[in-house]
């Protein structure tokens, strides 16, 4: 098992908790929060390893799965400090047999690290020696970080802020006084600025946890049975020690963790801290975390993206910085960190376009004690078995273009919109089709439904609008971080002229007749200069259609090819507005309409002829007809007048023949 408590080169300040005695059958000084028995000293037998309270939850060394090891047996071949090592001596020397049968020679020690519903922590300890002392108690169980061993073989290798918790008991005492020192390599502050003894490196100017209420301890003082002894063998009177310290008020109080490997027990041989160093029993493994764990997890919606999230922290860990970034997928853990102690994460100032959606800490523990605020997260561990694990999910905000496109010319067209700001815009196009498409942008979008219209302009037609994720103009799905864009496709208004064409024919009858077959000529708007050509059907009409509407275009022309034969009843090149329609004549505005009328020619000839040549002489007076004078026969008196192309009417012609 590994321990793992705070250690700091800074301060060492301690609050104590209070010694109480529990309530139990048996008298105890456990302390308050533990449930670990203590047996009070001045009660019957003092310290032992069987569970005396009936009331559970009661722990005592028979009913807890210890870490212990038990010492070299044979003198012989036990190991021992020699050579004046003492508790200074960075690398101790070791020695072989030479242990005497009194109170220094060991036997066996056991740890346990207690964690209550609360999740609070208490390091149990225990040492049991070969015969009662004649004089002082002096026990002391150093904690090292490094399991490596130093140059002697068997003790680790120091490092700055191992631990090393000292039980002292007075000749003939029964309640030992606890303390504790760290190693030193560099002094910090008070009280880590100073050698118990000697100089550096050395072991810190030790705390009195006994005082402070952070730990307590008994010792047997009658015999133990094998029975009673947790596998220990018969225990003399005075033989077998215990304590508990309060490990998570020492550890919260100290400002960064540490990580123990391995702990073991050695003796010195008086009260005095500098006093020669005994017996150890060699290190074991330790597992004791009193530091726990947090994690920072990042999902971003939509998935994949490399947008770095900033996150800043207020704690010790490892590692130590105070801030950090994630993206998509990524985590962030942090080992060491101090339990019993408030802790703050927060997500800082967030990448333009991106949104907290929420933040999910379900993963952790129950006794983390998360709190979520926004971005901030909050926590304080109970014990080292707790972990904080919290998932940041953010959304990227989602953007809309308007597109406006025209298909032929160019306009400025007026949107609204109930959910985009500003809910009116315009856009206006610079050319047909793409060359002069207008667009609008609404960035910074919160995922969701949108919509957007346009006020269609006289004279235009609405070709199409739509979206490219398929999303109706009326409903526009944004996703976290979709970009979609609507396109709105306008072109202009088209119309026709209908011409109309009739002519007068006797044949038929009177009244007017459709005029099939006639060429008119449309010129004006966008057509090219020479115009258009339409010719009359069967019915005498055509249908010119296609023509841009004249509120683009202006009026058209329409002038008549007059056939042979027929004169056009009143000017030719008649105006004609084109209005909407739905491309053909069919409705028709009147102003989109264009009539034509045109009447058959008459040739006329009036002839006279003297049957004497020369015999009569004659005039020929046509009205309408030729101006004055009037036609005249010649010398044999032979003559005509002839009068062409004449419309319907009633023509007089006054003949005079003289002798």
């Amino acid at each position: 098992m590994r321990i793992v408590a705070a250690a700091a080169a800074g301060a060492l300040v301690i609050t104590g908790l209070a010694v109480t005695p529990a309530q139990a059958a048996h008298p105890e000084v456990s302390l308050t929060g533990s449930d670990f028995e203590i047996e009070d000293p001045a009660s019957p037998g003092g310290a032992n390893l069987k569970v005396d309270d009936a009331t559970p939850p009661s722990l005592d060394w028979m009913n807890v799965s210890q870490e212990q090891t038990t010492d070299i047996v044979n003198p012989k071949n036990d190991n021992s400090f020699g050579q004046g090592a003492k508790e200074d001596t960075e690398v101790p020397t070791v020695v072989t047999g030479g242990i005497p049968p009194n109170k220094s020679d060991l036997k066996n020690f056991g740890l346990y690290l207690e964690t209550n519903l609360s999740g609070h922590q208490f390091l149990n300890l225990y040492w049991h020696r070969v015969q009662d002392p004649t004089g002082t108690t002096n026990m002391d169980f150093e904690f090292n970080q490094s399991e490596t061993p130093s140059a002697n073989g068997v003790t680790p290798v120091r490092s700055h802020g191992d631990m090393l918790i000292q039980y002292d008991l007075a000749n003939g005492g029964t309640r030992p006084e606890l303390s504790v020192s760290r190693w030193l390599t560099s002094f910090g502050p008070a009280p880590l600025n100073a050698c118990e003894a000697g100089s550096l490196p050395c072991w810190s100017t030790k705390v009195n946890l006994s005082a402070l209420g952070l730990a307590t301890g008994s010792i047997n003082t009658t015999a133990i049975p094998s029975g009673d002894s947790d596998g220990l063998g018969a225990i003399s009177a005075r033989t077998f020690g215990e304590a508990t310290v309060d490990f998570t008020a020492l550890a919260s109080t100290l400002d960064e963790c540490k990580t123990f490997g391995s702990a073991y027990l050695k003796s010195r041989s008086s009260d005095s801290f500098t006093a020669a160093l005994k017996d150890f029993i060699a290190p074991i493994g330790t597992g004791f975390p009193t530091c726990g764990n947090v994690t920072i997890r990042k999902v971003t919606d939509p998935a994949g993206s490399t947008v770095d999230f900033e996150y800043t922290k207020d704690f010790t860990s490892d590692p130590p910085d105070s801030t950090f970034t994630l993206s998509d997928g990524e985590s962030q853990s942090f080992s060491e960190v101090p339990i019993d102690t408030e802790g703050h994460v927060t997500e800082s100032t967030l990448p333009a376009g991106w949104d907290l959606d929420h933040v999910d800490c379900e993963a952790s523990t129950d006794g983390a004690n998360v709190t979520i605020d926004g971005a901030e997260i909050t926590f304080n561990l109970d014990s080292a078995d707790d972990t904080v694990d919290c998932t940041y999910y953010n959304k990227a905000r989602g953007k809309i273009i308007v597109k406006k496109i025209t298909d032929d010319g160019m306009g400025s067209f007026d949107f609204t919109s109930d959910t985009l700001d500003p809910a009116a815009f315009t856009l206006t196009t610079t050319a047909p089709d793409e060359a002069g498409e207008a667009s609008r942008d609404f960035e910074d979008l919160l995922p969701g439904t949108y919509d957007v219209a346009e006020t269609v302009p006289a004279g235009w037609n609405l070709q199409s609008s739509e979206c490219d994720d398929q999303s109706p103009v009326t409903a526009i799905d944004v996703s976290a971080g979709e970009t979609v864009t609507c396109t709105f496709v306008n072109s202009r208004e088209v119309g026709a002229i209908k011409i109309v064409k009739t002519r007068k024919h006797a044949a038929t009858g009177s009244g007017d007749y459709p005029h099939q077959g006639v060429t008119f000529t449309v010129t004006g708007g966008e057509l090219p200069p020479e115009g258009v050509q339409a010719m009359t059907g069967a019915d005498g009409t055509v249908c010119v259609p296609g023509l841009l509407v004249s509120a683009f275009a202006g009026n058209y022309t329409v002038t008549e090819s007059v056939p042979a034969g027929y004169h056009l009843v009143g000017p030719n090149g008649r105006t004609a507005t084109v209005v909407e329609s739905e491309g053909d004549c069919d409705p028709i505005t009147p102003e989109a309409t264009v009539s034509f009328q045109n009447m058959p020619l008459t040739n006329l000839t009036v002839s006279v002829d003297s049957q004497v040549d020369g015999g009569t002489k004659s005039t020929i007076d046509c009205v309408p007809g030729l101006p004055e004078p009037d036609q005249a026969t010649g010398p044999n008196g032979d003559g005509s007048l002839t009068l062409n192309d004449l419309e319907p009417q009633v023509v007089t012609c006054t003949i005079v023949i003289d002798p």
